[in-house]
């Protein structure tokens, strides 16, 4: 993290906690009682990797925002945050189409398999349904039993 440039500190802050923030700055007045707000944070936000550790760590300042942003925006807005692994996207398309590497992120997880779009898709969607009426300030973490604490 001590060598990353300023542009790349500067662009995964703006990106993954910034943006967040100014965003609900200008959604906010404009939520109904009962609104849910769902971020997509990263298991990285748990250990960042040496080759990232600058989005790692701006992905844990996402679960810090989501409890801070639960009180503040309480009762009327739930907040609640999903915690991916290892999922098949362009994103993480270097981990995906490297076997060696393919296979370490499997055997990371206690399922033996990398988790897909849809089950995050799923996650976001039941925290941002009326079932999840009475979570908020919740991380979900949806990466197959990979370690997920802090």
């Amino acid at each position: 993290m001590l060598r990353t440039q300023e542009t790349l500190l500067d662009k995964f802050w703006e990106v993954n906690v910034k943006a967040s923030i100014l965003i609900l700055q200008d959604a906010a007045p404009h939520l109904r009682k009962g609104s849910s707000v769902v971020f997509i944070s990263s298991i990285s936000a748990y250990r960042p990797p040496l080759s990232m550790g600058m989005y790692g760590v701006t992905k844990t300042a996402l679960l810090g925002l989501t409890k801070a942003l639960a009180v503040e925006m309480s009762p009327n807005t739930r907040v609640n945050a999903v915690v991916p692994g290892v999922i098949p996207t362009n994103f993480a398309d270097h981990l995906i189409k490297d076997e060696s590497a393919r296979k370490a992120a499997e055997k990371a997880t206690l399922l033996d398999r990398l988790g897909t779009t849809e089950e995050i898709a799923a996650a976001a969607a039941f925290l941002a349904s009326d079932e999840a009426s009475d979570i908020t300030g919740e991380i979900l973490v949806v990466a197959g039993g990979m370690p997920s604490r802090l």
